[in-house]
């Protein structure tokens, strides 16, 4: 079993965020979004990896060789974005025959991957949504197989949303699909992995659909807080106490990345800062904050700051009255 993990958008709804760094080297919760999803393979015993990157591709390969130095991976490059089917359709003549499980680079989720590994059938990841015009979605009948699956329906047959995992049990049976889809004159030019799948379907493959039980989106700032929050929580933070931060209150759950300054501050709840940040006389809650940051005087709240910023002043929320003057600069001697 290999495990194929696209990680090739530009990520453009967390911009400006995405404009240096790839959306799933984002921090969230202590960690990125790509290593929770690295080490959730790799406990349940997935030995084998293959990035597919683009997009700033350099830095998911500089940090995958730095945090993960013994991994058995493959980096292949997408040069030309035309969907999830055409990315992974480059990753035939490493994976051959063998099974895969594909795992979209921004999908965190909670199931029982080893059970989905030990199931003979092929499988996919479906969660119930209130509204599943903006997913791919799967039409599953009483015995449990999948029988259609539409990408973005304008009429949803079903509310069971594809979250972007996909155990492929005869790969050449999907490479097959893709090849053919992608040569027909008639394709545009994204294909979405969905297609291929509806396309194996069609043709006697089966599958069936097992159900994640929680599913963090973090394809937006609002969402992405959210789901750190969450995971802060279920992870427990992380905060080294053998650092006295001198003068601050942590309400957890908070996570603190190594050689961190902070002073004279309130930070938390649901706070996750990256190392060698220094934050001073600030206030700080459901933020994320990246490392290699300055803060000073600063109140924030649902707030996402990159790496290597520097934030000086004083957030404020008002309600002012009539005949007033109010001076938030604050002139210094």
């Amino acid at each position: 079993m290999k495990a194929i993990i696209p990680v090739a958008g530009a990520g453009t709804k967390l911009r400006p965020h995405t404009y240096t760094q790839p959306k799933a080297l984002i921090p969230l919760a202590g960690k990125t979004i790509l290593s929770i999803i690295v080490d959730q393979l790799q406990d349940a015993g997935i030995k084998e990896f293959i990035f597919i990157i683009g997009y700033l591709g350099e830095k998911i390969q500089d940090y995958i060789q730095d945090n993960y130095p013994n991994l058995n991976c493959h980096f292949v490059t997408q040069t030309d974005r035309h969907g999830t089917g055409h990315a992974v359709e480059l990753t035939k003549n490493i994976v051959g025959s063998e099974q895969v499980l594909i795992v979209l680079g921004d999908t965190i989720a909670e199931y029982d991957l080893k059970q989905v590994l030990n199931e003979p059938h092929s499988m996919l990841g479906v969660k119930k949504v209130d509204d599943p015009r903006n997913f791919g979605v799967a039409e599953i009948d009483e015995d449990g197989f999948i029988t259609r699956v539409v990408e973005k329906p304008a009429i949803p047959k079903s509310n069971m949303a594809l979250v972007g995992i996909y155990k492929i049990v005869e790969s050449n049976f999907l490479y097959a699909c893709l090849e053919k889809i992608l040569t027909n004159p008639e394709s545009n030019n994204d294909l979405n992995l969905t297609d291929a799948l509806e396309c194996m379907i069609q043709q006697g493959a089966k599958f069936k659909y097992f159900k994640v039980s929680n599913w963090f989106d973090c394809g937006k700032k609002e969402t992405l807080l959210e789901s750190n929050a969450i995971l802060l929580k279920k992870f427990g933070g992380n905060v080294n106490e053998s650092n006295p931060f001198q003068n601050t209150i942590i309400i957890p759950p908070v996570s603190i990345g190594e050689g961190c300054v902070i002073k004279n501050s309130v930070i938390g709840p649901n706070v996750a800062i990256g190392e060698h940040t220094s934050i001073n006389h600030g206030i700080i809650k459901d933020s994320i904050i990246g490392a290699y940051s300055n803060l000073f005087e600063i109140v924030l709240n649902n707030s996402l700051i990159g790496n290597d910023a520097e934030v000086k002043g004083v957030s404020r929320n008002l309600n002012i009255g009539d005949n007033t003057a109010i001076d938030l600069g604050g002139s210094r001697s």
